[in-house]
């Protein structure tokens, strides 16, 4: 998961015999048609230009007012924005892993991390004013990429994409499983044979959250945070449910209250904590920008 979505599940590699996107008018290089089983191909698309996907439905009066516009601001931005398509119905794991409640629901992708942008259908003017942001965001985290029409993928030919890695197999094949501590094993396992390996990184900061908040109980560790402002593990602990729970904002607002008012070593495992978070929501996340920010100030 980063932020909330729980991203692991939703980089499933295509199956070369599926179909590719079909119908509706989303064929272009800047405008496309995603499924379950492509999305992984605009998830590292992502790394290159800014992704920004439509989560629709046919049924849905707000998503037909809304679209044309999305697709005609982004046609306008000349490649420096993509745009992805998703009919909800047709792709109930990504609707799951999106969590979308209501459509339409936009959300951008910066460097294979979710950026919730808004829900509901909204002006032209505010749809231009949110992707000028995001591309601001994109510049400052060095996503600068373009995308011209010899980029769109070819209908005919369906590219299966590289087998992953055993480690990773074995951590995707836990998660599924819901056993989160072989999971961490096997990202453990990647880092050990490739130190640089930034997925596995990210996967096991992942599930070392979800192992944390296993059968923790929201309300009850609220109560206890409440009545020891400066228990340094009842605060962690609510921070840690905060963000698996997608309120990322107020995990680091909490966490970074709670580190100005400690002092010396006290400080330390709130950074820690703060750091793995960071890497949990996504280092291209605005959320994340911010709070690194502000840590940086209460450091120096």
């Amino acid at each position: 998961m980063r932020g909330a979505v729980d991203l692991s599940s939703l980089r499933n590699r295509p199956d070369p015999a599926e179909p590719r996107a079909a119908g509706g008018s989303a064929s272009s290089a800047l405008v496309r048609d995603v499924t379950d089983a492509t999305f992984g191909e605009v998830l590292e698309l992502s790394r290159t230009v800014p992704v920004v996907v439509d989560l629709w439905a046919e049924w849905c009066g707000p998503c037909k007012q809304l679209s044309p516009i999305l697709e005609k601001v982004v046609t306008e931005l000349g490649g420096r924005i993509v745009l992805a398509k998703v009919d909800v119905d047709a792709n109930p794991q990504l609707a799951q892993g999106f969590r979308a409640q209501s459509i339409p629901m936009v959300v951008a992708l910066l460097a294979g991390q979710p950026v919730p942008l808004f829900q509901g259908a909204v002006p032209e003017q505010q749809v231009r004013e949110v992707f000028a942001q995001l591309l601001q965001a994109a510049a400052q985290n060095g996503v600068t990429g373009t995308i011209t029409p010899e980029d769109a993928p070819d209908d005919d030919v369906a590219e299966s994409e590289p087998a992953l890695p055993p480690a990773h197999a074995e951590a995707y094949a836990a998660i599924e499983a819901g056993d989160y501590e072989r999971a961490a094993r096997a990202y453990e396992a990647a880092i050990t044979e490739n130190p640089g390996d930034a997925d596995a990184k990210a996967g096991l900061a992942q599930v070392q959250l979800l192992l944390r908040v296993q059968g923790a109980d929201l309300q009850q560790a609220r109560a206890a945070a409440a009545d020891a402002p400066t228990d340094v593990d009842a605060q962690l602990l609510v921070a840690d449910l905060d963000v698996a729970g997608g309120h990322v904002d107020d995990a680091f607002a909490r966490l970074l209250e709670l580190f100005s008012q400690l002092a010396g070593d006290d400080r330390a495992p709130v950074r820690a904590r703060l750091v793995e978070l960071f890497q949990v929501v996504g280092d291209a996340d605005p959320r994340v920008i911010r709070a690194r920010a502000r840590l940086a100030s209460l450091l120096f």
